[in-house]
């Protein structure tokens, strides 16, 4: 077995001002009640932590009337053929060759 993680360089967070506060309590955690949350027996949690994501990476609050699940699939799918259409119209070369 090598010593690669014997010979990995550790991070004195302490050091680094940005996280001096956050060494005694690493996360912020907010509790919220009514919160939207998916249907149970739903095993599909994509949807809702995308959706998640979105709205606090936007900096908005998350919606307490509900998340659509279908509605946000369609969403994501629409945005997922938007990119791959755009990647497709690019003009790029490689040496690979098409595994077809």
């Amino acid at each position: 077995m090598s010593d690669f993680l014997d010979q990995k360089v550790r991070t004195d967070w302490s050091t680094i001002e940005a996280y001096r506060d956050k060494m005694a309590n690493p996360f912020d955690v907010q509790y919220v009640d009514g919160i939207a949350q998916q249907t149970i027996g739903s095993l599909d949690c994509v949807p809702f932590v995308a959706a998640y994501a979105e709205y606090l990476s936007d900096g908005l609050q998350v919606p307490n009337d509900g998340l659509d699940a279908g509605l946000l699939r369609k969403r994501y799918a629409a945005l997922l053929w938007k990119y791959g259409e755009a990647k497709a119209q690019k003009s790029y070369a490689t040496n690979l060759k098409d595994p077809r």
